[in-house]
């Protein structure tokens, strides 16, 4: 499995996301290519090389023209999804800027579709994130990992006044993540940064075991006591055979007895659009010997707000609980395989290099099934026939 590994020793920002990637192997003109996709006119992005502590780098400068427009979170989400990108940039893009949104809200104490992004700051926020999410698809990076994150100390100038760094929509965006400030008074991670590298990354601590192949350095824009570099380094997954994938989720959970059953479909559809991991449901017996459901939400550390707002707005519980917990997972690779059918997504379970678990995509047998008026569980077993194959 591909994966990337962010050194945030200097902090995070958009362009210095975009920036590493560039420095590791992303051609900056297939990046133009994509971003044009987007309906977003008045910018400009280049990139040139810099000398920060004695390190090179990459420096990505986007300029914007000052429209005089105001954009919600509904305006920037429609660009994202009205463009020709792919399903996967979408989404991720989209669930970036659903965190800063969310972020935004919590500090200003107002609702989310009242959050608007001035025309400028909209536009470069856009091309970091998007571009972002293109870097992670154009360089067939299939996870990210990163460091506990450098925040900075002292004040940054907003909009808004000055205010304490990190950025109270920083400090928001990284509630459940490793963090530290030094002695560098300088704001480290920008909220653009916070909501990236908290919509990609699925574990944070120490470098993974892995066969780096390129590395990049992504420049921020002043000169510091310390190299102000992001330094990703990209390759492949190399955990031995016997060694599994560990990561740390929250889990939420609520037990609800006087609710419409009918509710359930939206609520947890709601929730994994807002980026729970994983929703489900168990059947349990409450006091007077009430039927009754326990709905159970797996979800990224510091995602519980989100998780909560759902919750109390959609359902009918009054409270509910949540703790921390440990996991180990298989290894996940997807490939693609033909069929008679058409072409299926398939996910490998993997210990090391031994594949344990195979098993095919379900949007995508389902769509084969009702195009070609099959059953479903014959385009299920054709497709994991053909992955058994290509497996050897």
């Amino acid at each position: 499995m591909r994966i990337a590994y962010l050194d945030c020793s200097s902090g995070i920002s958009g362009n210095m996301i975009l920036g590493a990637m560039i420095d590791s192997g992303l051609a900056i003109d297939d990046l133009k290519r994509q971003l044009e996709k987007l309906d977003l006119p008045g910018y400009k992005i280049k990139a040139y090389k810099v000398v920060r502590r004695h390190i090179a780098g990459t420096f990505v400068k986007v300029t914007t023209e000052d429209l005089g427009i105001e954009r919600h979170l509904q305006d920037i989400l429609e660009i994202i999804e009205d463009s020709s990108l792919s399903r996967g940039v979408k989404d991720n893009s989209g669930a970036a800027f659903r965190r800063l949104a969310h972020a935004e809200a919590g500090v200003h104490g107002l609702d989310v579709e009242d959050i608007h992004f001035h025309e400028v700051g909209a536009t470069d926020a856009i091309v970091d994130v998007v571009g972002s999410m293109i870097g992670i698809e154009t360089l067939g990076i299939e996870a990210v990992y990163s460091s506990a994150v450098h925040l900075g100390t002292g004040f940054v100038k907003c909009a808004h006044g000055m205010f304490p760094v990190p950025a109270p929509a920083t400090l928001s965006l990284v509630k459940g993540v490793p963090t530290y400030g030094r002695d560098v008074e300088a704001e480290l991670t920008t909220p653009t940064g916070a909501a990236i590298l908290t919509t990609l990354a699925t574990q944070y601590g120490k470098a993974p075991r892995m066969t780096i192949d390129s590395i990049g350095y992504g420049a921020g824009s002043r000169d510091l006591p310390i190299p102000n570099l992001l330094r990703i380094s990209i390759g492949e997954s190399s955990a031995g055979e016997g060694s599994l994938d560990e990561d740390r989720i929250t889990v939420v959970e609520a037990n609800i007895d006087d609710m419409n059953p009918e509710l359930y479909d939206h609520v947890m559809r709601l929730l994994l659009d807002r980026g729970a991991l994983d929703v489900f449901l168990t059947p349990i017996q409450m006091k007077r010997n009430r039927p009754a459901v326990k709905l159970s939400v797996l979800t990224r550390p510091g995602e519980v707000d989100r998780v909560f707002d759902v919750l109390f707005a959609e359902t009918t519980t009054l409270g509910a609980r949540f703790y921390d917990a440990a996991r180990k997972k298989l290894i996940r690779e997807i490939i693609q395989v033909d069929t008679r059918y058409g072409t299926v997504r398939v996910k490998l379970g993997k210990v090391g290099e031994a594949v344990r678990n195979v098993s095919p995509e379900y949007e995508d047998c389902r769509c084969l099934a009702q195009e070609r008026d099959v059953p479903l569980k014959t385009v299920y077993d054709a497709a994991k026939r053909a992955a058994t194959d290509a497996l050897g």
